[in-house]
């Protein structure tokens, strides 16, 4: 079993920047997809963006491209989300998660382990 512990939320102001780290441990995560997610009051669990693992691979919603970036270090068993420019609707409280294996998945249910949670709130 998989555990994940997400830091480094916190208030920012519109423009500014945050990194929020996922510290993985117990079993192995190498062939896995990560992924992060985020979740407004009143809103759905919406994907942020994924990495695998071993490939490397790394995919955005189109809402945070060019703004956020995933990366991983291997060493630390450490999934990271770079956030620049970042704007009041980012708002939300953000979540790593890690899929069984390898998805492509942008939705919440194909992923089966879940931190939990570290707010991000972006003032105007």
């Amino acid at each position: 079993q998989v555990q994940l512990v997400e830091s480094g939320g916190g208030l920012v102001q519109a423009g500014g920047s945050l990194t929020l780290s996922c510290a993985a441990s117990g079993r192995t995560i190498s062939g896995n997809t990560m992924g992060w997610f985020r979740q407004a009051p009143g809103k759905e669990r919406e994907f942020v963006a994924r990495i695998g693992w071993g490939t490397g691979t790394r995919y955005y919603a189109e809402s945070v491209k060019g703004r956020f970036t995933i990366s991983k270090d291997n060493a630390k068993n450490t999934v990271y989300l770079q956030m620049n420019s970042l704007k009041p609707e980012d708002t939300a409280l953000y979540y790593c998660t890690a899929a069984k294996g390898f998805t492509t998945s942008t939705i919440p249910s194909d992923y089966n382990t879940w931190g939990q949670g570290t707010q991000v709130t972006v003032s105007s």
